[in-house]
């Protein structure tokens, strides 16, 4: 059996992932963040990982708190902003989520490549549950350049043309599955 392209890759992951857009598979951009380390930087990413521990325990409360705090410490880490949006949606306060990933975003600079790429995909999906396409829209676009893949597949959803192509597509593999039966 001969070894597939790259090329061969994407297409056959388009064919049987529709949602998501053509790329090439090899392009896969792993951002970082870069902070400057002192005494309040450091005791702030160690108040973040608490509450995060927290949260995932389901301490939402508790976790929210640390962050507070983590923020009063460190209140320009986007990071901080960001965590805590995701915070504020576990507790249905989307206008303080909003808030927080607009705070995270104008914090954000060069070293803040995965805080902001994070906080336009959030931000996007509050405008979207709001029913603000074209804002949901210049979000994921801002993500998708960052090189977000979910980022990339919003787009792609939130485009009717390529919604009802998807469409279109899925009920052709369906036919094919079925004739092959």
């Amino acid at each position: 059996m001969s070894v597939l392209s790259s090329h061969d890759k994407a297409v056959l992951a388009c064919v049987f992932n529709p949602n998501l857009p053509i790329e090439d598979a090899e392009i896969d951009v792993e951002l970082q963040d870069q902070e400057e380390e002192t005494a309040n930087t450091i005791s702030s990413k160690k108040m973040e990982i608490q509450a995060v521990t927290m949260v995932e325990k389901g301490n939402f409360t508790e976790g929210l708190n640390m962050l507070n705090r983590a923020v009063e410490t460190a209140p320009n880490r986007p990071s901080l902003y960001n965590n805590r949006a995701y915070v504020y949606q576990y507790l249905r306060r989307f206008e303080d989520a909003f808030n927080d990933l607009t705070i995270a975003i104008e914090l954000c600079t060069n070293q803040h490549q995965k805080t902001l790429c994070q906080a336009y995909c959030q931000r996007g999906i509050l405008h979207k549950r709001a029913g603000r396409k074209e804002l949901a829209k210049a979000d994921f676009d801002k993500a998708s350049a960052l090189g977000s893949k979910f980022a990339k597949s919003q787009l792609v959803e939130l485009n009717p043309y390529a919604a009802l192509c998807n469409q279109m597509l899925r009920h052709v593999i369906d036919i094919l599955k079925e004739n092959r039966s």
